[in-house]
């Protein structure tokens, strides 16, 4: 797979601008009434990382970046400073945070997960880039212990047991998280004038299905 597991610098990241993206058919009907149907089961993000340079040591830290991603052609992790955690944003990460499944006594692999809820509706979105260090999980309110009761795939956004869980057992899990990205352009256009003058280049960075 074209992916290296290297996060985009964090303080190049923070002050972008960028957020999740829906595709939406939208048929208006001859009464008025529209029909409405999408075809993505689920959202892709969309950044600007221009946005966050502020010096030349900046910008040549994003060249760096870009050319050892060869352009499009690998893709990266990135921080998005909205939305990162499995909690809120100004909590602390507890491994009971989501629930990412419930146990039936012989399944051992369960997909990491965080629920945004609104009302009475909500939508649940897989995470397949944790950070490693910051993963929690439990059983049934019961803290676990990496690498003995369970293993995470950190690369994958995947936790597997050393036993299954027992049969409705609720599996929690609190973490925090990257986004799967690569750039989406394959030329950067700098200008050292420009830039001093107070003028960023724009540097587009798109969300990639993993």
């Amino acid at each position: 797979m074209n992916f290296h597991e290297v996060r985009f610098p964090a303080n190049l990241s923070f002050g972008s601008v960028g957020g999740p993206e829906r595709r939406t058919d939208v048929v208006t009907l001859a009464n008025g009434h529209e029909e409405r149907n999408t075809p993505w089961a689920h959202s892709r993000r969309r950044y600007d990382a221009g946005l966050g340079l502020r010096s030349l040591d900046d910008i040549a830290a994003l060249i760096a970046f870009f050319e050892a991603r060869r352009g499009q052609m690998f893709g990266f992790r990135w921080k998005d400073w909205s939305d990162y955690k499995s909690c809120a944003a100004s909590g602390e990460v507890a491994f009971d945070d989501q629930v990412i499944g419930m146990g039936d006594g012989q399944e051992t692999d369960f997909g990491l997960v965080k629920i945004y809820r609104s009302g009475d509706f909500s939508y649940v979105r897989p995470i397949v880039k944790p950070v490693a260090g910051t993963v929690r999980v439990g059983v049934e309110q019961d803290a676990l212990r990496e690498g003995v009761d369970y293993a995470l795939d950190a690369a994958r956004g995947r936790v597997t047991f050393a036993d299954p869980p027992a049969e409705g057992m609720a599996i929690t899990a609190g973490f925090e998280f990257d986004v799967p990205v690569r750039f989406d352009t394959d030329r950067i256009q700098t200008s050292v004038a420009s830039f001093q003058a107070g003028e960023v280049p724009n540097v587009p960075v798109i969300e990639v299905r993993v």
